[in-house]
């Protein structure tokens, strides 16, 4: 990462935009960055590398750690920052509510999950937009993955397989495809795709991305991030046979000691299926 690393560093020092303080503490902020867009998988960036994915994966990590708004905030500027000086401040949105960064705590016992409803399905016009969403809600996608997903690729009977190139990180997973809804979701989308993606052919990935989110915009959906909060929470109970704390089931500490190995045993399998390495982070999604 040592190209990214010198690369901002010398970005900063060529643009010397605000206080002294101010420049020290951008120069600190996107070397932290560029660091852990290694950790996250993201090797041989450059400066003029950066991406929606990129920023898309920085702040679900942060909010993963719970971190401080204001943090993640003044985080959010130095990346904008970072766009500008490239020209490319679209790979960033401009309102911080479309990553869901607002001003509360991430890990909480307040649920974020949101089911995808058949109303809110019909106001999507695109049926490539309409069968990714179907996809994020039956299998816990992420709105790259449930874009670049090839259906007939990825259908392996009893599992779905992603592939790396597709995935946060470049790390591949496997979800169990465990009912007949999963199922159907799965064969509709083989028949929108074909052999191919859920990007049309006449379009490219960040031109598929751009119609995605006018098209839930226009629908009114925001937060498309809940439906992996609702799959793991649905996931969580058919593992332990209790809701998660955040959907107002037992607190950790409510626990026997055998429901607590149970409890452990589902977040790490959830953790997996949704492609996060730490168990921890399951906390986000059904809360302590």
């Amino acid at each position: 990462m040592r190209n990214l690393n010198y690369e901002l560093k010398l970005m900063c020092r060529r643009n010397r935009d605000g206080s002294f303080a101010t420049q020290r503490d951008r120069e600190r902020v996107l070397d932290q960055v560029a660091g852990q867009l290694q950790e996250l998988g993201y090797r041989h960036m450059v400066a003029a590398s950066l991406k929606p994915k990129h920023v898309e994966a920085l702040v679900e990590r942060w909010q993963a750690e719970g971190l401080a708004i204001g943090t993640i905030k003044n985080r959010m500027a130095e990346l904008r920052w970072w766009a500008e000086k490239i020209g490319k401040q679209n790979v960033i949105a401009r309102d911080n509510d479309h990553y869901g960064i607002g001003n509360r705590r991430y890990v909480t016992n307040v649920s974020k999950a949101r089911e995808l409803s058949g109303t809110e399905l019909g106001r999507i016009t695109d049926p490539y937009t309409s069968m990714s969403l179907r996809l994020q809600a039956a299998f816990g996608l992420r709105r790259e993955e449930s874009i670049k997903i090839r259906p007939e690729w990825a259908d392996r009977g009893n599992k779905l397989a992603l592939k790396d190139t597709w995935t946060k990180g470049g790390r591949a997973r496997e979800i169990p495809i465990r009912n007949d809804e999963q199922r159907q979701v799965l064969d509709d989308a083989k028949s929108l795709a074909g052999r191919g993606s859920l990007i049309p052919a006449d379009r490219n990935y960040v031109e598929q991305l751009r119609r995605f989110e006018h098209q839930c915009a226009a629908a009114g959906m925001h937060r498309m991030h809940g439906h992996r909060h609702q799959y793991a929470q649905a996931r969580y109970r058919e593992l332990t046979g209790w809701v998660a704390p955040a959907a107002g089931g037992p607190r950790s500490h409510d626990l026997t000691a055998g429901q607590r190995e149970l409890d452990r045993e589902a977040r790490l399998t959830i953790s997996a299926e949704l492609g996060h390495e730490r168990e921890q982070i399951s906390s986000v999604y059904l809360g302590r």
